[in-house]
């Protein structure tokens, strides 16, 4: 910023004639020369003003004079590698002004003034005061840095993109979820940061929400820099980028905790604890779903309705433990034995249904058939005494006549009562 006053052979008049003087004090920045001790040898109109002195109360002073020592010690120093080093400078300066205590803080271009023999005479500075834009910037930072530790700290996804689907910004759990840092994900687009599946899948809504500018709430799914798939609820809004232009900013909170607690709890609604297989209630809700398919699209669809032989005696003579054991490998036979498009249901103490979409009768009749021999195969120990189990099974498969699922339940369960008036560990059909 301003310093001095000139040596005797270089008067201020002979630096800034009358005219000159004028053009000066209007182009809007603090001009002012000194001498080589730093005192002041002119100053245009703005620099009196700053300092509140007229000319002649400046010119010979230095600048400890106005600003005082403390405070401006690397103004001083910026004014002596000029003045000493012949360096020509620009950059950011402070002033503390000792009458006020205000420090500003200015751009400034200092550089050396030289007599006809190159010698250094003194300086030349031009200052352009920056102090409300410093402000102004520091407001901005720290707004911006206050902004940052919020949306960092929120727990949920934030990100802004533009029409071209490109991230403006992504806050810190954007990052990690995605397993870059933020500096890679800002300025790329979102098929370079997500999987070209998934990014095609948010970009079909970001469209529609500049398409209607209407705010879209949701649940979305991705899978993280781990690998695992996060659930999120998602609230996508539309606005304008800081440069005007349209974008969509989305907070996406993490509820991979609670949907995966609802899936278990509706696994739990469905399955059978014991053996793991579908329970009663949800055998019966997929099939009246298979039977009306099989019906809408004339395909077949059959039914296996079993029971274990004799269960209540050997729950009887070896305990519920030994019986609960047997469940579960029966069950496990079942499994083994089925395609993943097949239902298997324990829907009573020792019945099992099982429901096979697309398969004719002498389909589930070989089905039945291997199960029965797995099931016969089976030899459990129990404290020493061998189990052997057996089963019964009744074959019923889709007709014309069946008015509802219950028409072919009732023809597999008289062939299952069927198998066990015949002796048991059998097949019987109901056509």
């Amino acid at each position: 910023m301003p310093t001095s006053k000139p040596a005797p052979d270089c008067a201020p008049a002979a630096l800034a004639p009358d005219p000159f003087r004028q053009l000066l004090d209007e182009v809007g920045a603090f001009v002012y020369t000194t001498d080589l001790q730093g005192r002041y040898t002119y100053a245009n109109r703005l620099v009196l003003e700053l300092l509140g002195h007229a000319l002649d109360d400046v010119v010979g002073k230095d600048t400890t004079h106005f600003f005082g020592e403390a405070g401006n010690e690397a103004l001083r120093e910026n004014d002596a590698r000029v003045l000493r080093g012949g360096e020509t400078i620009a950059r950011e300066e402070s002033n503390l002004i000792m009458a006020t205590g205000e420090l500003r803080t200015y751009w400034s271009l200092k550089k050396p003034l030289r007599d006809a023999a190159g010698n250094i005479i003194g300086m030349l500075g031009i200052s352009h005061d920056i102090t409300e834009k410093k402000r102004l910037e520091d407001r901005v930072r720290k707004q911006k840095e206050l902004l940052d530790t919020v949306l960092d700290n929120v727990d949920a996804l934030v990100y802004m993109k533009d029409t071209h689907r490109r991230f403006i910004y992504a806050n810190q759990h954007v990052a990690e979820a995605l397993g870059q840092p933020v500096e890679r994900i800002i300025g790329r687009l979102d098929t370079e940061v997500l999987p070209r599946e998934v990014a095609d899948k948010f970009w079909a809504l970001d469209q529609k929400i500049f398409a209607t500018g209407q705010r879209h709430a949701g649940e979305e799914a991705l899978v993280d820099g781990d690998g695992r798939w996060r659930h999120f609820w998602s609230v996508v809004v539309p606005l304008s980028a800081p440069d005007g232009t349209p974008a969509v900013i989305g907070l996406s909170t993490d509820i991979t905790e609670l949907h995966e607690l609802k899936e278990e709890l509706k696994r739990q609604a469905s399955t059978d604890a014991l053996t793991g297989l579908a329970n009663r209630r949800s055998f019966w809700e997929r099939a009246g779903h298979e039977f009306a398919r099989s019906r809408r699209h004339g395909t077949a669809l059959s039914l296996i309705a079993i029971d274990i032989d004799h269960f209540k005696r050997l729950n009887d003579s070896f305990g519920h433990l030994a019986g609960d054991r047997v469940l579960r490998e029966f069950a496990a036979c079942c499994r083994d034995m089925l395609r993943d498009g097949d239902l298997c249901a324990r829907t009573g103490g020792e019945e099992f249904c099982v429901l096979l979409p697309d398969t004719d009768l002498a389909g589930a009749m070989h089905i039945a058939e291997r199960i029965r021999a797995l099931t016969a195969s089976l030899c459990l120990d129990d404290q020493g005494q061998r189990l052997r189990v057996s089963a019964s099974f009744g074959v019923a498969s889709l007709g014309a006549g069946d008015e509802d699922f219950d028409a072919l339940f009732a023809r597999a369960d008289r062939a299952l009562y069927g198998a066990k008036q015949q002796g048991r560990d059998r097949i019987s059909s109901g056509r």
